[in-house]
């Protein structure tokens, strides 16, 4: 089971000289296991880049699981170079939302005047699905859902292949007077997971300015992945305004901190970067394991 990042940031694409290492792409995480189809987390526009890594002449068969409908995590979705093939087909799944259906909303986004043509002139083939917390069969993968403390509907997922997990929470509101409490049921979804990919968009001093923005701390992903037992924690959903220097010194920050000696391993998320949940890491723009085939 792979886990692999093209797109690590939050709020805005900001592609630029100064994030080149980590990259400038919004949310998309891609999980993979030999012999089944692909899970997609979240549509931001690191889907496109995603789309491009796959063999142009196959046929896409694939599943995404999106936490919910904020720009930067479904902006991707017209882009997937896949979806102008005949023949591909991708499985959409999201949180049900307040007034109408998941392909309600968006077929109002994807649409003239916000987009020149809609979802269903696409090529290939896109199925929206709400889904709900409890436990659900997602192709071959086992995927747990509950709800995330965040500004709208939000769903944080939790996915399984045999005894290989992964937990996904891009977005978590911390409490607003900066407490590291942490709802029942995140603790839940994360609990145990070899790899939780998690919202660590703030500084203390950017909390104490925008604590109400559905966000936050460092510290508190580590505390997250502490309480919940998890063994690794890649810091996820960085802000447009850190560069690559700034996410170098809040990763050693993050790495000194004492919630940290609760951990295997803590990284932060790039562009490019693959996480064998076996045990090995592979750098960005490295390769992945000898013999790795989706055969």
């Amino acid at each position: 089971m792979i886990v692999s990042f093209y797109g690590v940031r939050g709020s805005t694409p900001c592609g630029c000289a100064s994030n080149e290492r980590y990259g400038g792409n919004t949310s998309c995480v891609v999980v993979e296991q030999r012999g089944s189809d692909p899970v997609v987390l979240d549509m931001g526009t690191g889907l496109r880049f995603f789309g491009e890594a796959l063999p142009p002449d196959e046929t896409f068969r694939g599943h995404a699981l999106v936490t919910h409908l904020h720009w930067d995590h479904v902006q991707g979705l017209p882009f997937f170079p896949p979806l102008h093939r005949p023949g591909a087909r991708l499985d959409v799944y999201g949180p049900p939302q307040e007034s109408g259906s998941l392909a309600d909303a968006f077929d109002g986004f994807v649409n003239p005047p916000y987009f020149p043509v809609s979802v269903r002139d696409l090529v290939g083939d896109v199925t929206f699905s709400e889904l709900d917390e409890g436990e659900h069969a997602v192709g071959d993968a086992k995927v747990t859902v509950r709800r995330i403390p965040h500004i709208g509907p939000t769903n944080g997922y939790r996915v399984s292949f045999g005894e290989a997990s992964m937990a996904f929470v891009p977005d978590h509101q911390q409490p607003h007077d900066g407490s590291l409490e942490v709802d029942p049921a995140v603790i839940e979804l994360c609990s145990g997971v070899d790899l939780l990919v998690h919202d660590a968009q703030y500084t203390p001093e950017e909390f104490a300015q925008k604590s109400t923005w559905g966000h936050c701390t460092i510290e508190y992903a580590l505390a997250v992945a502490a309480k919940a037992g998890a063994r690794r924690l890649a810091l996820f959903h960085h802000d447009p305004t850190h560069d690559d220097a700034t996410l170098d010194r809040l990763l050693d920050e993050a790495r000194h901190h004492p919630l940290a000696a609760h951990l295997e391993e803590v990284i932060c998320a790039q562009e490019g970067l693959s996480v064998d949940l076996s045990g090995v890491t592979v750098p960005a723009g490295g390769q992945r394991p000898v013999g790795w085939s989706h055969e």
